[in-house]
């Protein structure tokens, strides 16, 4: 029945369209492939793509195996690069989603001791995940998630390792600056800069503006920190981002931070793992370290 070449010539299929692309992308003769896939057609009575002009397009029973070939296919991508790890005596490796944006610089403090102590352990830093990566961790796209926002599943742990404050960030020139605290109220005038996430996905948001019925005068996306921390010092508006964040860059910027009303708004930075891989050596102490960094922030700060 469905074996692993077919959810590959099915994939390939969808991603090329033509069965000489598909078949050029997987060092197999078209006879090969058609083949293949008229045989799965026999054994499931059932037509499994068809022509679309000069190209191929999956039936209905094509695009349901092509979506099973979506979680399976990384699975065994994954698993064979631990075999061969395994067998050139390779420790493994680490690849990690990022899904918070201010998250990568505290991320940096991480690696740098980790790598020092893992010589042999393979680390990359996949940012396209941002907002978005639980689906490529099930899908063993990636090993570790970094997350201020976990969405607890079955099949995932989350563990905590960095506590901090989210802050609103001003000039020092505004006229908040001097304030202690800030109320909902206080910013519907305000020209407000964020990541390019979703408003419901923004704390400032989520858990101070909205409860309150209240809003910004203006909504802009800016996709770096320091853009986004010069136009505020220029004047241009505020921002909301991690006290200790804030407190980097105001030792060489002239911004200020402010608490979020009375009580703040208190954050915490996650590291989600699959629950089967708990007990690895090196993702166990790459979730030490990053509560080593922790400790340290806390007194830094």
């Amino acid at each position: 029945m469905l074996e692993r070449i077919h959810l590959e010539i099915l994939t390939a299929i969808k991603d090329h369209g033509t069965l000489t692309k598909a078949a050029d992308s997987l060092h197999l003769s078209q006879s090969a492939l058609s083949h293949s896939i008229k045989k799965l057609e026999g054994q499931l009575a059932t037509q499994i793509w068809k022509k679309d002009g000069r190209n191929l397009c999956l039936t209905p029973a094509g695009e349901r195996i092509q979506t099973l070939a979506n979680r399976v296919l990384p699975q065994f991508l994954h698993t064979e690069l631990l075999l061969n790890q395994i067998s050139k005596g390779e420790m493994g490796s680490l690849r990690i989603g990022m899904e918070c944006h201010p998250c990568y610089q505290w991320l940096l403090r991480v690696i740098q001791p980790y790598l020092e102590q893992w010589p042999d352990i393979d680390m990359d830093v996949k940012q396209e995940f941002q907002f978005g990566a639980l689906g490529a961790l099930l899908s063993y796209e990636i090993d570790v998630l970094i997350t201020p926002d976990p969405l607890f599943k079955p099949k995932i742990d989350y563990i905590p390792v960095f506590e901090y404050e989210h802050r609103l960030v001003v000039s020092e020139s505004h006229k908040l600056a001097q304030q202690d605290f800030v109320l909902p109220e206080q910013l519907s005038d305000e020209n407000l800069f964020s990541y390019p996430v979703e408003p419901l996905r923004l704390d400032i948001f989520s858990q101070f503006l909205n409860p309150a019925k209240c809003s910004v005068k203006k909504h802009k996306y800016i996709e770096t920190t320091e853009i986004m921390l010069q136009m505020v010092a220029a004047g241009r508006g505020i921002c909301a981002l991690p006290g200790w964040l804030v407190d980097e860059y105001s030792k060489s910027m002239p911004i200020k931070s402010i608490r979020f009303g009375k009580s703040g708004i208190s954050k915490q930075i996650f590291v989600g793992i699959r629950k089967d891989e708990q007990k690895i050596d090196y993702l166990s102490d790459f979730i030490a370290q990053a509560k080593k960094i922790k400790m340290i922030n806390e007194c830094s700060f």
